[in-house]
């Protein structure tokens, strides 16, 4: 039953690793996205409007604005208790805990003509999901995923009230896989692919603001290396060569409206959906034929059928004299069925709350602090609905994230 159990997690181990999961995307990049819970695409004045919402660029002021930010993320161990296939064994397990530091960039630029440029080098999704013991070792004994985007920006006013905004998105990733059972695996991969994001910012009034975004569909052309064992990686190597996968990111689109009320505070609203449904199915191409006692395990296709979600974002921002107060929350549903679900990817729906604030210490140089604690639902697996048989509970996946940013203007 062990075989049956890799044989249908195996490869969704990889897409895992090159995709952003409901549970693991990334959408708060910078010090203003953390402290907002990215509830900030309609009433972006900062330089991190060039990522969340170009269009808005057209009305910031004739200047460059340049923010840089450092953003911790902790991932708690998530832990299973439960068991996997006809197996009677009761596993009560832990994955290790996991932190990051990750860096972001943003910039705006002074009038060029009548548009603005800008440019985000940000970390929009990633992933470290590791376990010693067994059955979770079996898939996911190392799964670590680093992802970079470079998305230079425009914006154009068509007049005092509406602007669009395009952008070209250039997105790296990098990922290694291991696991050990009785087929095992080290693999690793990288692919550099492209996509475009479309924005619009419009202004009816100087109270309402009004912002849409929409982000392309990337198909990830992961190539790499695979070594495949029998028995553990001391065992017998029975293949050592290249292999690739194709998976998609899928396209979001984002709805947001803000209104500034008399007393300075702005209230954000944004409606953010992601098309997860693109991944219907998964299949792993190998430049030479692998061994046919591996081929159950390791090149069979197998269904997705991810679910297209919605996430629901609030923000609040009070400006003061020399300080700007934020707050946010936000609610995500993951597009992961149970059909499936497994080790690799833990995820459930969530509630995150945030807060944060930015001070001038003068009319160029400001800095700031926020934080987002994410809560995660406990998920319950029944092997019936499972495709990998596991029936149990998986608990204690929450994220904590912190940002701490200086902006300078010139």
């Amino acid at each position: 039953m062990k075989n049956k159990f890799v044989k249908l997690t195996a490869l969704s181990l990889i897409a895992s690793s090159t995709i952003y999961a409901g549970g693991y995307k990334i959408p708060e990049v910078s010090l203003n996205g953390v402290a907002l819970s990215a509830a900030n695409v309609a009433h972006g004045h900062g330089a991190d409007a060039a990522y969340y919402n170009p269009a808005n660029m057209a009305f910031m002021k004739d200047e460059n604005t340049l923010e840089a930010d450092l953003i911790y993320i902790g991932l708690d161990p998530v832990k299973f208790k439960g068991t996997v296939g006809s197996d009677p064994t009761l596993h009560d397990i832990n994955a290790k805990s996991e932190s990051f530091l990750i860096p972001s960039l943003n910039y705006v630029s002074p009038k060029l003509g009548n548009a603005r440029v800008g440019l985000s080098i940000v970390v929009p999704g990633g992933l470290s999901k590791r376990w010693d013991d067994s059955p979770a070792k079996d898939v996911a004994e190392e799964f670590t995923l680093e992802v970079v985007e470079f998305n230079p920006t425009i914006a154009v006013p068509v007049n005092d009230k509406l602007a669009l905004g395009v952008g070209f998105r250039m997105v790296y990733s990098k990922g290694i896989v291991k696991s050990t059972s009785a087929a095992s695996r080290d693999m690793t991969g990288d692919s550099l692919d492209f996509g475009y994001n479309l924005a619009l910012a419009y202004k009816p009034t100087s109270a309402l603001e009004i912002g849409v975004t929409y982000r392309s569909k990337i198909a990830l052309n992961e190539e790499g290396n695979a070594k495949l064992y029998i028995g553990d990686t001391t065992g017998a190597k029975v293949y050592d060569g290249g292999t690739s996968v194709t998976v998609p990111l899928p396209a979001s689109l984002n709805l947001a409206v803000a209104y500034t009320f008399e007393s300075k505070t702005t209230v954000e609203l944004v409606y953010e959906r992601n098309f997860w449904s693109a991944y219907k199915s998964l299949d792993f191409n190998y430049v030479s034929p692998i061994a046919p006692v591996l081929q159950p395990s390791f090149d069979a296709a197998i269904a997705k059928d991810w679910h297209d979600t919605s996430a629901f974002r609030l923000g609040i921002t009070q400006e003061l004299d020399s300080m700007t107060l934020m707050a946010g929350m936000v609610y995500d549903k993951t597009p992961v069925p149970d059909g499936s679900y497994s080790f690799e990817l833990p995820d459930s729906d969530s509630l995150s709350v945030s807060l944060g604030g930015r001070y001038m210490i003068n009319d160029a140089i400001d800095v700031g602090l926020s934080a987002l604690y994410s809560m995660r639902d406990s998920r319950t697996i029944n092997a019936a609905d499972n495709h990998s048989q596991i029936n149990g509970e998986f608990s204690n996946a929450n994220v904590l994230i912190v940002s701490a940013g200086v902006g300078y203007k010139f």
